[in-house]
């Protein structure tokens, strides 16, 4: 006579599985979340030095001119020697784009958004996350910055605002 044993699992075997599993997700899904938040933080980083880069660009083509309050659309289309913008190339309108566009902001509670909050005052700061601009740039400096709150921070604790 043989012996007919059922084939499956035991439910200790099935327990020690589901623990196994459990502990690998406790490790990997923190991991995970960093990467992903300093994937952030480099996207601001990248943004800020290209955003930099063009207005620099901008201030040596114009004579040490720099963007000015319509900074969007200054570095993102046709400019004459004072500035002034054209969507198409002439015979003024010889510089630029030197930005395709204006990157939407990577972090923080303005994720997404592409406007500019204009400052005209050299010894003023950001304006610690006024309402609905991501950007903040002053014209007397040249200066471009995350317009976020002190409180949106990166990982290791460094304000946005700061980078």
């Amino acid at each position: 006579m043989t012996r007919h044993r059922n084939s499956g699992f035991s439910l200790l075997e099935l327990v020690i599985v589901v623990v196994t599993l459990a502990v690998i997700a406790a490790i990997a899904v923190p991991r995970l979340s960093r990467g992903s938040a300093g994937a952030s933080d480099a996207a601001l980083t990248g943004d800020l030095h290209m955003m930099r880069a063009a207005v620099d660009r901008y201030t040596a083509e114009h004579a040490g001119r720099r963007p000015g309050a319509d900074i969007a659309n200054q570095l993102t289309q046709y400019t004459d020697a004072l500035g002034a913008v054209s969507a198409t190339k002439d015979t003024t309108h010889i510089y630029g784009p030197y930005l395709r566009q204006i990157p939407p902001m990577p972090v923080g509670k303005k994720k997404g958004g592409t406007v500019f909050h204009i400052e005209t005052n050299a010894n003023n700061l950001p304006e610690k996350g006024g309402p609905g601009k991501a950007w903040w740039y002053n014209t007397k400096t040249g200066d471009v910055r995350a317009n976020l709150k002190d409180t949106d921070m990166d990982a290791s604790g460094k304000p946005y605002n700061t980078y």
